[in-house]
């Protein structure tokens, strides 16, 4: 099972390269601060202007660096169904623990497309495969009869990162896939509901800054202490919201580079955070002591 506070991880850059020490410095604040795993390459990660040598490489760090005290879910979805393969190869063979595939992108798949995308990958490699769902970044949605089926057909599809943001699409989702299949929350800030209707975990921006005030808030749910989970979830709000300011990964590295973790720089079209914006982040990052 995949569960916990799994955080996912920006990619550091120092003058438009992989600052690989950064990293592995990202991977221990992680291993020391309760996250139950890391996914790199994701969109926080910025894949998407990764070429295929820095995206491995990527990989390979936090899997070098990680010595197996905590999982690694490599990012290694594509929209070209050979190249996710080839991707999800690699991660395999440098010892990654599960891969996330995203839905493909931009060319708009039907169902049975996606079925077929996944279904390919899933064969072409024996790791644990977790769905990426999020429409708003890609243009289609995986709907949940699609994921059941692929989860009934394909023993390696174990779980969705669910970031639709339609609770009521998630609890299909289960209600479909039962209580084995692991649903995790793609929006930090439907985290705590998520977790209400049977999900175990989130993949998540802000533990990028507070990875322990995110391990608490799902840990304190598990031990059924709703009350104190609420006010967990009520506390992190105004931080989850400054962290969507502007597109993510955008606000999360600005922060970061306040808080002196990373050099904020993103790759274009990512582009640096508008001013207005910059002021309102620094107000909440200061709000919360992080700075």
């Amino acid at each position: 099972m995949f569960k916990g506070s799994i955080v996912a991880i920006v990619t550091p850059f120092k003058n438009d390269e992989v600052d690989e020490k950064t990293l592995r410095k990202l991977v221990d604040f992680h291993i020391k601060n309760a996250t139950s795993a890391i996914v790199p390459c994701g969109t926080t990660g910025e894949s998407a202007t990764l070429n295929y040598e820095e995206h491995e490489r990527v990989i390979e760090i936090c899997i070098e660096q990680a010595k197996g005290k905590i999982k690694i879910i490599a990012g290694t979805g594509s929209n070209s169904t050979q190249e996710a393969v080839m991707l999800t190869k690699h991660a395999a063979k440098a010892g990654a623990d599960a891969s996330l595939q995203v839905s493909p992108y931009y060319n708009k798949p039907t169902q049975k497309g996606l079925y077929e995308h996944f279904k390919a990958i899933s064969e072409a490699c024996d790791m644990p495969v977790i769905l990426y769902n999020i429409a708003s970044r890609t243009g289609v949605n995986i709907e949940p009869e699609t994921i059941a089926k692929l989860a009934k057909d394909c023993k390696n599809i174990v779980g969705v990162k669910e970031a639709s943001g339609s609770l009521e699409q998630m609890s299909r989702v289960k209600l479909l896939c039962g209580k084995d299949f692991d649903l995790l929350c793609g929006d930090d800030a439907l985290t705590l509901p998520v977790l209400s209707i049977g999900g175990v975990g989130v993949i998540s921006v802000v533990a990028n800054i507070v990875p322990q005030m995110t391990s608490e808030l799902v840990a304190t749910f598990e031990k059924g202490n709703l009350q104190k989970a609420q006010e967990i979830h009520y506390k992190l709000l105004p931080l989850i919201k400054a962290m969507f300011i502007e597109t993510n990964p955008i606000p999360v590295k600005t922060a970061m580079g306040l808080m002196k973790l990373c050099e904020p720089g993103l790759r274009l079209p990512l582009c640096a955070m508008a001013t207005d914006n910059l002021a309102k982040l620094t107000e909440v990052m200061r709000d919360y002591r992080l700075i």
